[in-house]
């Protein structure tokens, strides 16, 4: 029987007595349907015909010829039960590989492979016989690797498009990876070819992992546009060119990695198993040189394989996007992306403007070369209704000052337009990588204040006005201040300015200091308009200074503004931003109006972020604590902020353990107290006293408990006896 196939038997009378015949499958299905109980009997390990393939068979050729429309995974039947209990069997050891000498771990793996002989392919496509494969490549030696790996190149395609059997090539593939470099240096944490320890087999000679690889290449090349959209085999392809050029393979721990789906990883975690996260795959690797070739070959032939439409539905694809972006980089890096008819130039074909916006389809464009494809026509793509995602995409993707630079020249003279005909998201796409790269805020916000009118200094103090609202300087001396709608769009690009350099927020806060209270006061009601207040108290690029003028611009409101909806958030923002003084004067005050601020939800959870209650009963505790808080603030601001060198100086003079930290307290209130003269002496003396007493007090409580549970425990014996 060939892979399991069924048998072709003709239906009906002509059937003949082949009607009632039954096919191997067939009694296969029949012996593992049966009940589990004391009738069932296990098909037999070895001696007599087995319902499974031998995969060493000597006589002719496993491979086969594989028609894309017809390709199916591969199957070999069901495994035995025997062999898979023996196999679960030795998962727990598998999971904790904990050998008092690596002989008795030598052997332990020998032994396994001895078992599952001739039966390799098979156990690779049952679900959890695959898994516990994969825990035991991970201390299996390089020449069971190596055997496994080349028993695979008989049904490559369909191995890797199955479900399960996909799994354990690419945890070949990433063992491959890591010895691939000891490999050249002639280093091998193996034995060389000879017997086997403690055993009378004889090592049959097996290919290098580099021979294994390239054969690996040339077995996927001529169906690769359609294993990238296998949903098994992508993740394969993947790894595959990782590996051929070199590059870190990323933590299969984190969860946006792209060399195993969420589910994938879920599934393994809930079963034990740990991913290949070795020390050599988190680097760039050194690889053959005959990678390179190959690696060129393979994109060439993969770019002319794949059509345009083809191009175009990999793109948008959660499954073939990830491949196609991996090979687009490699062949940016190559130069092979300048090219007329590159793999690029079929994406591109109707792709940035053509169909719904799609953040894999910009994902795939963004990354690419901005100065080659795009750079020269941000203008008119910048205000198509659907190529603008992919600039935005484009600018949140440079990667260097010079590109920025670039950027911004071409950008610049048209900002006004950008803001007025429905496309603000490229400005704040800008003003987010200048953030990001630290490089041109001046000639952002110049642009910026140019296009909204905005150039001279009677203009500059409406200028907050003219971005909250979004709209040019002409039309807003015009409009009526009472009936203009407050911007999304506006108010995100106030909050990316508040966190350029201070120069850059310097005329913004102006016009904001420039406004009349009262109008400003009716932002804080505004989800758009308290969410400009909040950053601009909340900036880290803002003197202290000038965020005191602010918090005093809405003294005797804060009780208002806590029984609010978006107000509470300013009296929370200005509550992190004040010292000590100012936060017991807002506390005052709220107090001062508690009914009404307690009335509100809102209200209740200002109150309980300022620990109310406390201010009430204790002060002095209130006020510690408060200390206790700007201490740790400051100690934070200066491990991250600071230089690492007065950091790790502070972090070890402080510690940040919680345990070292409260011995610091100690310490501190010890010294104020003999500081101070007897009267607060006399008080530790009390708290002293209450503290033995409560001790003393406890102490009587357990041993009255101790005394009736051996009087319970005496009464059960005599009961007993």
């Amino acid at each position: 029987m060939a892979f399991g196939g069924k048998r072709k038997v003709r239906r009906g009378k002509r059937g003949g007595e082949n009607k009632h015949e039954k096919s191997p499958d067939a009694e296969t299905a029949t012996f593992n349907a049966q009940a589990v109980g004391d009738e069932y009997t296990a098909p037999p390990m070895e001696g007599e015909s087995t319902p499974f393939t031998s995969i060493e068979a000597e006589d002719g050729d496993h491979s086969m010829d594989i028609d894309e429309n017809n390709i199916s995974p591969a199957s070999y039947g069901l495994v035995n039960p025997e062999l898979q209990s023996y196999l679960k069997s030795c998962e727990a050891m598998l999971d904790n590989p904990q050998f008092e000498l690596p002989e008795d771990r030598i052997i332990f793996v020998n032994n396994v492979y001895s078992e599952i002989k001739n039966y390799e392919l098979q156990l690779t496509t049952d679900h959890e016989c695959s898994r516990i494969l994969e825990k035991l490549f991970r201390i299996s030696s390089e020449y069971q690797i190596k055997r496994f790996f080349a028993l695979t190149r008989d049904d490559t395609i369909r191995l890797v498009i199955h479900r399960f059997s996909s799994h354990t090539i690419q945890t070949l593939l990433l063992l491959t990876a890591v010895a691939l470099e000891r490999e050249m240096r002639g280093e091998s944490s193996d034995l060389a070819t000879g017997e086997e320890p403690d055993s009378d087999a004889v090592r049959t000679e097996m290919p290098k992992f580099e021979e294994l690889v390239l054969t690996l290449v040339d077995t996927l090349q001529p169906m690769w546009s359609f294993l990238m959209s296998n949903e098994y085999a992508s993740h394969i392809l993947r790894v595959l060119l990782l590996v051929l050029s070199g590059r870190p393979i990323e933590d299969q721990t984190n969860p946006k990695n792209t060399i195993k789906s969420r589910r994938s990883a879920k599934y393994v975690e809930d079963r034990n198993g740990e991913p290949i996260n070795h020390p050599a795959l988190a680097k760039q690797r050194t690889v053959p040189e005959s990678f390179a070739t190959a690696l060129d070959k393979l994109l060439e032939k993969a770019s002319e394989s794949i059509s345009e439409i083809v191009a175009r539905d990999l793109a948008n694809s959660p499954v073939g996007s990830p491949v196609l972006q991996l090979m687009l980089s490699l062949q940016a890096e190559k130069s092979q992306l300048e090219k007329d008819g590159s793999l690029l130039d079929k994406c591109l074909m109707g792709l940035v403007s053509d169909g719904p916006a799609h953040p894999r389809r910009d994902a795939v464009i963004g990354m690419m070369l901005q100065d080659v494809y795009i750079c020269s026509k941000l203008k008119e793509l910048a205000f198509h209704p659907i190529s603008n995602f992919v600039v935005q995409s484009v600018l949140s993707n440079a990667k260097t000052d010079e590109q920025l630079k670039s950027m911004i020249a071409e950008i610049q003279p048209h900002v006004g337009d950008l803001l007025f005909k429905q496309r603000p998201g490229v400005v704040r796409a800008l003003l987010d990588s200048s953030i990001r790269l630290k490089c041109g805020a001046a000639e952002i916000t110049d642009a910026l204040y140019q296009g909204l009118g905005a150039s001279g200094e009677k203009e500059r103090k409406e200028l907050i006005n003219l971005l909250a609202f979004l709209v040019p300087y002409s039309r807003f001396v015009q409009a009526d201040y009472n009936r203009l709608p407050f911007s999304l769009q506006g108010s995100l690009i106030i909050q990316s300015i508040l966190k350029l350099p201070s120069s850059s927020c310097e005329p913004l806060m102006e016009s904001f200091f420039a406004q009349d209270p009262d109008m400003i006061y009716e932002w804080c009601k505004d989800p758009s308009g308290s969410r400009i207040i909040e950053a601009i108290i909340s900036s880290k690029q803002l003197p202290v200074v000038t965020k005191r003028r602010v918090l005093e611009r809405y003294a005797n409101k804060y009780a208002d503004l806590a029984a609010n909806k978006y107000g509470s958030h300013i009296v929370d923002a200005c509550w992190r931003a004040a010292d000590i003084p100012y936060k017991e004067k807002i506390l005052i005050e709220l107090l001062q109006r508690e009914t009404q601020v307690r009335d509100s939800p809102f209200g209740r959870i200002v109150m309980s972020n300022c620990r109310a209650d406390q201010y009430k009963r204790r002060v002095d505790e209130w006020r510690e604590r408060e200390r206790n808080i700007q201490k740790r603030k400051r100690l934070f601001e200066d491990i991250l902020d600071g230089d690492t060198s007065t950091a790790a100086a502070t972090a070890t003079q402080n510690s940040a353990s919680s345990k070292r930290y409260k011995k610091a307290e100690e310490k501190d209130e010890i010294d104020e107290l003999f500081a101070t003269p007897a009267a607060p002496a006399k008080e530790a003396t009390k708290s002293q006293a209450t503290t033995e007493s409560q001790s003393d007090a406890n102490g009587k409580e357990a041993g009255t408990k101790r005394s009736k549970k051996d009087k319970r425990s005496k009464k059960k014996k005599d009961v007993s006896v």
